[in-house]
């Protein structure tokens, strides 16, 4: 049996008990949650999330890219015109992990390696200190002028060895952020 053939069968157990064709396409949870592609950590089985309770965005490194900022955005105004609000009702959840992959991509050889080979830069998407570069990313979500100011963020990284993640930064709306950088 091939890989496909287990994801299919899997698929026919699920859709034989499936009830849950009426969900509404918002996050029960009202959340968006950011983290990596690493196959360890899965955001759904972390947080015990079940269908329909938050949208979850990952990419390599779970970093806040121009690519993750347009999808939030375009996200918030869909989710504005389906439910008539001005203001996004979001939560975004920054998750990295530890022991990522994408330390690599902070190593300037590999950098080089990959921009020469496939044209792209993986400096946005490297890891070097997963704390810091939470806050790092907490801070492209401020400095992000088309995300609305209502939208609250928090961080948290995942210990693959442990299972436990430990929240780094507590809640804040960008227009806390926002008024704090300001002081600075």
């Amino acid at each position: 049996m091939s890989n496909v053939d287990v994801l299919k069968t899997r698929n026919q157990d699920f859709a034989a008990s499936f009830a849950q064709g009426d969900l509404v396409p918002l996050p029960k949870l009202g959340m968006i949650i950011v983290a990596c592609i690493d196959a360890r950590v899965d955001p759904t089985t972390v947080f015990g999330l079940e269908l329909g309770d938050a949208v979850v965005l990952r990419n390599n490194g779970g970093r806040i890219t121009p690519a993750i900022i347009d999808e939030i955005t375009a996200l918030s105004l869909l989710v504005g015109r389906v439910t008539g609000q001005d203001a996004p009702v979001f939560h975004i959840m920054l998750m990295q992990h530890t022991k990522c992959g994408a330390q690599q991509f902070a190593v300037p050889d590999f950098q080089a390696q990959i921009k020469e080979r496939a044209g792209i830069d993986v400096s946005a998407s490297a890891i070097t200190d997963p704390k810091s570069d939470l806050m790092v990313d907490i801070a492209r979500l401020r400095d992000a002028p088309n995300l609305h100011g209502g939208l609250t963020v928090s961080a948290m990284l995942y210990d693959i060895e442990t299972g436990q993640a430990h929240e780094i930064a507590t809640t804040q709306s960008l227009d806390e952020l926002r008024a704090n950088a300001a002081d600075t």
